[in-house]
């Protein structure tokens, strides 16, 4: 299953990983202290507030904040901050070029479904093609068989 980063509909991925685990709705309700109809609207839910979903991550033991992060990743505008005028912050500096496992396994099966062309991945996700090229041999089907 390929999964979409650009659309984010949380309360599905939620339903998605609870049926994936079994997780009794039962325990969900005691640990999210909801009732069975508000677990069903979180379900419904396209977004949840950061503490509920912080909630589901701890209860379901899954990072559901990365699939945002893998979204900023991959769809987020390109810098354009000149860096003599950047002001220090104090708030971490995340760097924008690390991808992880999942989102290079969602690109090298954009080029191997033929779905998305190399050119057309260098435009659309800012991804330099020799890292294209780096992945595919790496991480493609092909060489893994």
């Amino acid at each position: 299953m390929k999964f979409d980063y650009k659309e984010i509909h949380i309360g599905s991925i939620i339903q998605t990983r609870v049926e994936d685990t079994s997780t009794d709705l039962e325990r969900i309700c005691k640990f999210m202290k909801s009732t069975k109809k508000q677990v069903n609207e979180m379900y419904a839910s396209k977004s949840l507030d950061t503490d509920v979903l912080m909630r589901w991550s701890k209860l379901l033991e899954y990072d559901f904040f990365r699939i945002y992060s893998q979204h900023l990743i991959l769809y987020s505008p390109p810098s354009k901050v000149d860096k003599k005028d950047e002001k220090k912050s104090m708030l971490p500096n995340f760097r924008k070029s690390i991808y992880t496992r999942e989102v290079i396994d969602f690109i090298v099966e954009l080029i191997e479904t033929q779905e998305k062309t190399m050119p057309q991945i260098v435009k659309e996700y800012r991804i330099p093609k020799s890292t294209l090229h780096r992945w595919t041999k790496k991480y493609g089907n092909l060489n893994n068989n």
